[in-house]
């Protein structure tokens, strides 16, 4: 299928695309901002959106790169996942996004697709979400009225939906450093790029022989992303064993709810979150199960 016929504009300011937006919001007209266009262009195809005016966000300098900020990062919304994957600033204090951008899709989509776009998109089977959720970052939107932040805690709202109100852009994302803390996103599928059918993003500060604070974000085990607060609680103080972390993490699924589908029922789900949790929190520990291979560990 093709997508129904729509207007199409492609400002060179963040003001334009604001002022765009407002006038198809006020006119009562369906509108979609393009980004990266890997989720879009294809739900378009399908007629599953049908919007009468498409706004071009590819064209808008200053969307793009990352910056350190002293404590933080920030990313800009158009960042390709290529450019996370691989960006020095990224490796060096926020590598568990790195991680997470280096297992999106193939070459071609993270060449294209864009990290803001990821995270507007909301699918709770994407890779991002829970990468970003783990790290506490904030989201920049910004409005006619001026810009707002927003915890990530609080952005993502339910299955495809934010808090991105009508009339707001995210222009950016401003992570925390986790200098020096271990990481490592875990990702289970059935066949090479495709979707998550569950993962774990897992940060670990280690101090003293035991792990001092962990940070665990779960991917499609809920609408939203979510995180592991009762495996994040047990890890606190655990010894580095396998034995210890292994208790921790069956704690993983606690209070999710796994949607069942062709790839696995939700009890299934539950139990590669248990699974998962351990993976990612041993690699991130700079622990390898024996006889176990674990990408990037």
């Amino acid at each position: 299928m093709i997508p129904s016929p729509f207007d199409y504009a492609a400002p060179t300011t963040v003001e334009e695309a604001l002022g765009l937006l407002a006038a198809a919001d006020s006119a009562g007209d369906d509108v979609k901002l393009l980004a990266g266009g890997q989720s879009l262009i294809p739900v378009m195809k399908l007629r599953m959106a049908d919007p009468s005016l498409v706004i071009d966000l590819g064209r808008i300098p200053g969307l793009s790169g990352i910056t350190d900020d002293g404590g933080s990062l920030t990313i800009g919304a158009m960042t390709p996942h290529h450019m996370v994957a691989t960006d020095s600033l990224i490796l060096a204090h926020a590598p568990l996004l790195a991680q997470a951008a280096a297992t999106v899709a193939d070459p071609q989509v993270r060449h294209r697709g864009t990290f803001g776009g990821a995270l507007v998109h909301a699918d709770p089977a994407g890779d991002m979400p829970a990468a970003v959720l783990a790290t506490g970052a904030s989201f920049t939107l910004s409005s006619s009225a001026g810009q707002r932040n927003v915890e990530a805690s609080n952005f993502f709202q339910g299955y495809f939906t934010t808090a991105v109100e009508e009339g707001e852009i995210l222009t950016s994302i401003t992570v925390p450093k986790f200098t020096g803390w271990g990481s490592h996103y875990e990702k289970f599928t059935r066949v090479s790029q495709q979707w998550s059918i569950v993962a774990v993003a897992a940060l670990v500060r280690v101090e003293g022989g035991v792990i001092a604070e962990a940070r665990l974000g779960l991917t499609n085990m809920a609408s939203t992303p979510l995180r592991a607060t009762s495996t994040e609680a047990a890890l606190v103080g655990c010894a580095l064993t396998e034995e210890a972390i292994t208790a921790a993490s069956l704690h993983a699924a606690d209070g999710t709810e796994p949607a069942s589908d062709i790839n696995g029922d939700a009890a299934y789900r539950r139990h590669l979150a248990t699974v998962l949790a351990q993976r990612a929190v041993l690699a991130a520990a700079g622990m390898q199960r024996a006889g176990l291979h674990m990408a990037g560990a």
